[in-house]
């Protein structure tokens, strides 16, 4: 059996865990952001599999978080990390949390992306779209096709500006949150809150609250279908993404 845990905002680490899934079969999906981050938890299976987005050259929070409180029963450990503009450090910084689990054999490969953070790059355009749609897609073959071999190999965990990167960056969601602003569309679906990854948004008085929980994914921002969620340089009516195979149901549900 094999155990994929993905973390997703808007659907490309979803879209990539699920057609992993799909090539080398006998596999269960576990969202990250809704398992247990507090605590130790173990995790036994034949092959264990990450796929995460890169989050300013590093670990989304709640990946890190999770990772650290494994205890993995398995032999075999491939991680993947879908990105936009640039991975960055991210695997090196998941390969040097796995350096303390003893673990026989590790991978780490790297998937494009179709970028989403719209507050620095704006909306993708349609020719940008297709690209990077049809590398992810190579690059996921790719990557089931690495698993199915059991192929191993190393990452330079030496990435000193992508750790200065991230490490600002965790800084900033520590009050990111604070700036999300409703406009005058929002009439509380509740969407943003249930499509959430690590449940940061709660709905109060029929409108959403930001809380500190938030890991700045960007999911909310991207998917709102009133484009009521501002943030930074986007503003009402700014588009949003989602991969355009995962659906909104796809990305709220816990589990596959």
């Amino acid at each position: 059996m094999t155990k994929i845990y993905y973390f997703s905002g808007t659907g490309n680490s979803l879209w990539s865990a699920k057609k992993i899934a799909q090539t080398i079969g006998e596999c269960e999906l576990f969202n990250i952001g809704n398992e247990v981050q507090n605590s130790e938890i173990s995790i036994e299976a034949d092959t264990v599999v990450f796929v995460f987005p890169s989050y300013a050259y590093g670990l989304p929070l709640a990946v890190s978080r999770f990772v650290k409180n494994v205890i993995f029963k398995t032999p075999y450990l491939a991680a993947f990390v879908t990105y936009g503009s640039s991975p960055g450090g991210s695997l090196a910084a998941l390969s040097r949390i796995l350096k303390k689990k003893n673990i026989n054999s590790l991978f780490f490969g790297r998937i494009p992306a179709v970028e989403n953070y719209l507050a620095m790059f704006g909306p993708p355009k349609a020719k940008t779209l297709e690209r990077r749609l049809s590398l992810q897609k190579k690059a996921t073959e790719e990557a089931a096709r690495c698993i199915l071999e059991r192929r191993v190999n190393r990452v330079n965990t030496v990435r000193p500006f992508s750790a200065l990167v991230s490490l600002l960056f965790l800084l900033g969601i520590k009050i990111f949150y604070k700036h999300y602003r409703l406009s005058s569309e929002c009439n509380g679906c509740g969407i943003c809150e249930k499509l959430c990854p690590v449940s940061a948004i709660v709905m109060q008085s029929g409108r959403p609250v930001f809380t500190k929980k938030c890991e700045h994914c960007q999911g909310c921002v991207n998917i709102c279908p009133l484009r009521a969620i501002q943030f930074g340089r986007v503003k009402h009516g700014t588009p949003g993404y989602r991969h355009p195979e995962i659906s909104i149901d796809e990305l709220a549900r816990y589990e596959y």
